[in-house]
């Protein structure tokens, strides 16, 4: 492979791990970073249901414009993108139909 720019990987600092749950499943993240992103991490791509057809929807623009990564946080519906990941937090997928 053809490395155009230099690796510089090897500088990059974390802040701590945080374990946090995504529909009941214990999962991590670093402090501070989007919960969007730790999910992506942990291989979680399908977020929530679309509200017609059911299908499967998750992170698209990453920047909070297109709603497509909503989940449930304390209750209310939020963009994962948008949220930081903080210890002990309990999320939801948005699924319809899931609890009918």
């Amino acid at each position: 492979m053809i490395r155009l720019v230099p690796d510089q990987s090897s500088q990059i600092t974390r802040t701590e791990k945080v374990e946090f749950t995504f529909d009941d499943v214990a999962i991590w993240g670093y402090a501070g970073e989007s919960l969007a992103a730790a999910l992506i991490r942990s291989r979680y791509l399908h977020l929530r249901d679309a509200p017609k057809d059911a299908g499967p929807r998750g992170a698209f623009c990453l920047m909070g414009l297109c709603q497509e990564c909503v989940v449930v946080l304390k209750g209310q519906t939020v963009e994962s993108c948008r949220i930081e990941v903080q210890p002990g937090i309990t999320v939801t997928s948005l699924r319809y139909g899931k609890d009918d």
